[in-house]
């Protein structure tokens, strides 16, 4: 089974690891820095024995990864394996910003239904099903979330289930919420954030999350 060193040490930006299989272009590893788009978080952006990793995808338990034509690549050859580490800490903290207001929205705004949800490295949105705007909730939604941040509480990310490769996050005053995603250590990693409201289309609302510097 792939190992998934991207869960046990997130911050790690280079591994020396193996090639488990080639077909053609796609390439699987013994194991693997390197995220595949989940959960609305994108892919990293990496290097494979110094080739371009042109899509990570999920397949079961597995990651394949799409080289360059001509790679040259074999099953057991040894390679090191890096991500573009300045991208993937925006995604961290983004991600995680996008979880605490989630949570929030769970909280302050009753029964409401995620409908979608997107982590790019220069913002996060996540999407619900309402009728009312949430203009009106922002700025509470904003300060409680940004109250979270500075706090600077301890981030848990483990699995609940080993075998299905279920992971979750936690932190003190949050109830553990599923997730597969790469998460920070600690709260105020993330650094102040800014909210804003979209208006997608009737019975829609999106909330678009920034980081406060980006907003100015």
């Amino acid at each position: 089974m792939l190992r998934k060193v991207f869960w046990e040490d997130p911050y790690l930006a280079h591994l020396d690891t193996e090639v488990a299989s080639v077909d053609g272009d796609a390439v699987t590893l013994a194991a693997t820095i390197i995220y595949a788009v989940s959960g609305g978080q994108e892919s990293d952006q990496g290097t494979i024995a110094g080739h371009e990793v042109r899509e990570a995808r999920k397949a079961g338990q597995d990651i394949i990864y799409t080289l360059p034509p001509g790679h040259g690549l074999m099953p057991g050859q040894k390679v090191a394996t890096t991500i573009d580490w300045a991208r993937r800490y925006r995604l961290m903290r983004l991600h995680f910003a996008a979880e605490i207001v989630l949570e929030l929205v769970y909280r302050d705004l009753g029964p409401i239904e995620k409908i979608g949800a997107h982590i790019a490295a220069d913002k996060a949105r996540i999407d619900f099903a309402r009728e009312q705007p949430v203009t009106q909730e922002l700025l509470r939604l904003t300060a409680r979330a940004n109250a979270v941040i500075a706090a600077d509480l301890q981030i848990t990310s483990a699995f609940s289930d080993e075998a299905a490769g279920r992971r979750f996050w936690q932190v003190p005053g949050f109830d553990p919420v599923p997730c597969g995603g790469t998460h920070l250590k600690r709260t105020s990693e993330v650094g102040p954030i800014a909210l804003k409201r979209r208006n997608i289309g009737k019975g829609k609302e999106r909330i678009e999350i920034v980081f406060a510097a980006d907003a100015c």
